[in-house]
């Protein structure tokens, strides 16, 4: 099979989040993929399959699969519609989060996903522990989102990733405004075998949502300060959805040796 390693929320390389994505003509075991996974070690491998009611995309981390992903979504876009669907400027995935559409519009790609609702929660003691500092505010989606007073703060952050995996929420993510963007986060998933994801497609969807409603803007613009970092572009639509926006840059295409 061929797989393409993608860096996304990024135009260059080494920058953004990579992630493998394998192209494959019938699905493998299951044991298979968690085994490539585990094998790549990057954030996300992905797999995708081109069924006669369109492309099925899937979704793996070293640790475990996932029902919805960001980074790999516009990088298995990136290779779909500039390697197989190359007359095409969109491609819609069947996914455990549903139908995900994606766009081309220049060189950037533009994804339709859910949001998530967010409830505040007390911040505690364990969260200022686990995080190195006391957030202001926390709230709590399908992620945790914790928002702090600068982005300087999170810049800095070491967090303890063993107290992290303690606190609720699949990934947990730190925020504060930004000075050149709305806003900076940096996300950590330990829970996942990820102690910090370097663009988080999926967070940036909790954490858009909630500056858009403190700064009462429909698009956000983010930056993620991890040691590669990268950009993104969030805009609010209709019916509780939100366009992820983003580029990608190829780094590497290869063929996997081993039997399926």
């Amino acid at each position: 099979m061929k797989q393409y390693i993608v860096d996304a929320f990024t135009d260059k390389p080494f920058a953004g989040n990579p992630a493998a994505i394998c192209i494959m003509e019938s699905w493998p075991s299951k044991e298979f993929m968690m085994k490539l996974a585990m094998e790549n070690n990057l954030s996300e491998t992905a797999f995708v399959v081109k069924e006669p009611e369109g492309y099925h995309l899937r979704w793996f981390t070293p640790g475990t699969e996932v029902d919805v992903c960001g980074h790999a979504t516009l990088a298995a876009a990136y290779v779909v519609l500039n390697y197989y669907e190359k007359d095409s400027a969109e491609v819609t995935f069947d996914t455990l989060s549903g139908k995900l559409k994606v766009v081309r519009e220049g060189d950037q790609y533009v994804m339709d996903f859910p949001t998530y609702d967010l409830t505040e929660i007390p911040v505690t003691d364990l969260m200022a522990e686990a995080f190195g500092d006391r957030p202001i505010k926390a709230l709590l989606g399908k992620d945790l989102v914790c928002v702090f007073e600068s982005d300087f703060i999170i810049r800095t952050m070491k967090p303890n990733l063993m107290l992290l995996e303690k606190l609720p929420g699949r990934v947990q993510n730190a925020t504060a405004r930004g000075s050149e963007t709305d806003c900076v986060s940096r996300s950590f998933c330990p829970i996942l075998s990820i102690p910090e994801d370097p663009v988080c497609g999926s967070g940036h969807i909790q954490i858009a949502s909630y500056w858009a409603e403190v700064l009462g803007k429909k698009e956000i613009s983010g930056y993620q300060a991890s040691r590669r970092g990268g950009y993104t572009q969030c805009e609010l639509l209709d019916n509780k959805r939100m366009a992820l926006k983003g580029k990608a840059h190829l780094f590497a295409v290869s063929e996997i040796m081993v039997e399926i």
